[in-house]
């Protein structure tokens, strides 16, 4: 079928579910937006590679808190770091819902952590953050095994010899070596075909997710599942997946001792053993299988690629990494990266901050929804409407951030040079919806990052210029690029 021919049959569809549908009328007192168009909303006006850019720039017209049409799904966005922090924690219920994202709803079934509802979502999320910190999360076992990890990655850089190579799969593989030995209680060799295949896939995922037939099945879903395209292959390859995580879990279940548990997966299997005389039951293998894909994708994929950003940047501004480094070297020299040193080292933690504020790893935030009817900040917003909190506007806060469209460590710096917090640093959202995860992350971006810069010097290959630019993917990723891992003698 041609692209007109699709183009026809998608409008005439919408057309007909408008006219035996209808749509919802807008609440009295919504907020304000764009006029909407008959059945497309307002997509016309809409930047589908970065819609975010495209929400900046309508909060200058419309305000904080304003209006914008998906098709037939009215959605509200919140801008900025006031209005955010706002929502997000002084009405931190109302807004605490998950939106139905049918792409990921098909895949979830609203089961798991990030996508999922009520109940439910308590349920995971109470057992998530409890059983990570049984496994290490903000301790020294879990520190250690960083190090450990940071030692691996340092040899798998120095065997390049300072040539150049693309370090999109290596970064990818030790940071997912971290949540793996949390969830399955072992870690994996960078060359693991496994590993390669689970890395793969969640690549290939976040690229296809932010893509604009993806885009489009989020729209209009009833109508894109018959049409063929990228987005067909979401769930193919979350079909992999779930396959690997139940030849897992069978033989977890094989092994489990209730006295000696191992890893998270072991962790729930004795919660499901508990649980089997209870009415209503969470621990399900539904439920397991999808809190550990969540759990493997977000652990992996968001600092991995935010550490690819902090390497990026050091290649760019050459003149920080050597500030860097020197700071390393007076504060740990050839020693061992530790937690500890991280009080000690005021110039580092704030590159490492500004990295995550730059690199704007989620500038729209997956979507949330109200739970209840709301009046905020002036304005009724309906039970079940979708709310975008755009972290982009708030970490691109004028209010807040000096230069906040450049590589800046000083917005995390008082004149003297010691470090300073910002209420508009959210990289992990807040509220209840914040990443579970946070704590951990934050771990691996500053023993991974002082343990490269340490042993190396980061360079572009000769002749390239380093480029800040943004790929198209639900999160913000550099575009594909070599680097040369030169090391410090």
């Amino acid at each position: 079928m041609d692209p007109v021919s699709v183009l026809l049959s998608v409008v005439i569809c919408i057309f007909l579910y408008k006219v035996f549908y209808g749509g919802k009328e807008t609440s009295k007192n919504f907020p304000p937006g764009p006029k909407p168009l008959p059945l497309i909303g307002n997509l016309h006006i809409m930047n589908m590679k970065k819609p975010h850019l495209t929400f900046m720039e309508l909060a200058e017209k419309y305000g904080s808190v304003f209006s914008f049409e998906f098709g037939l799904r009215k959605t509200v966005v919140l801008c900025g770091t006031d209005t955010v922090r706002d929502a997000l924690i002084n009405h931190a219920e109302e807004f605490s819902e998950r939106a139905r994202i049918p792409v990921f709803e098909d895949i979830t079934k609203g089961h798991g952590i990030v996508f999922a509802h009520g109940e439910n979502w308590k349920v995971m999320r109470r057992f998530t953050l409890s059983t990570l910190r049984d496994f290490g999360m903000g301790k020294k076992t879990i520190e250690d095994k960083i190090c450990e990890e940071s030692d691996c990655l340092v040899e798998i850089f120095k065997s390049y010899n300072g040539k150049p190579f693309d370090n999109t799969l290596i970064l990818n593989s030790a940071v997912a070596n971290i949540i793996v030995t949390i969830l399955l209680g072992d870690r994996f060799d960078y060359k693991d075909p496994t590993m390669l295949k689970l890395v793969k896939v969640v690549n290939q995922n976040i690229r296809i997710t932010g893509g604009l037939m993806a885009r489009l099945y989020n729209i209009y879903p009833s109508i894109m599942r018959w049409i063929p395209g990228s987005h067909q292959t979401v769930s193919k390859n979350m079909a992999k997946v779930f396959k690997f995580l139940n030849e897992t879990f069978t033989e977890h279940r094989k092994q489990l001792d209730v006295n000696d548990q191992r890893d998270l997966i072991d962790a729930f299997l004795v919660k499901q053993r508990e649980e089997k005389l209870s009415a209503k039951t969470f621990f399900h293998n539904d439920n397991l299988t999808v809190l550990v894909t969540n759990l493997f994708g977000a652990g992996m994929e968001t600092t991995s690629t935010t550490l690819r950003w902090g390497l990026l940047l050091m290649m760019k501004y050459p003149v920080i990494q050597k500030k860097v480094q020197k700071e390393i070297d007076q504060v740990i020299g050839s020693a061992q990266p530790r937690l500890e040193h991280r009080k000690q080292m005021p110039y580092t933690d704030a590159v490492i901050h500004e990295i995550q504020r730059f690199a704007n790893i989620a500038p729209i935030n997956i979507p949330h929804e109200t739970t209840q009817d709301v009046t905020f900040r002036g304005y009724f917003i309906p039970k079940g409407t979708q709310v975008i909190p755009l972290l982009a506007s708030v970490l691109r806060d004028k209010a807040y951030f000096k230069k906040p469209e450049e590589f800046y460590p000083e917005h995390f710096l008082d004149s003297e040079g010691n470090f300073v917090k910002n209420e508009a640093f959210l990289p992990f959202s807040a509220g209840k919806r914040s990443c579970a995860g946070e704590t951990l992350a934050k771990m691996e971006l500053f023993l991974f990052f002082t343990k490269l810069l340490q042993n190396f010097t980061f360079q572009p290959p000769p002749g390239v210029e380093v480029q800040l630019t943004c790929g198209v993917a639900l999160t913000s990723i550099p575009l594909d690029h070599k680097i040369c891992a030169l090391p410090r003698s």
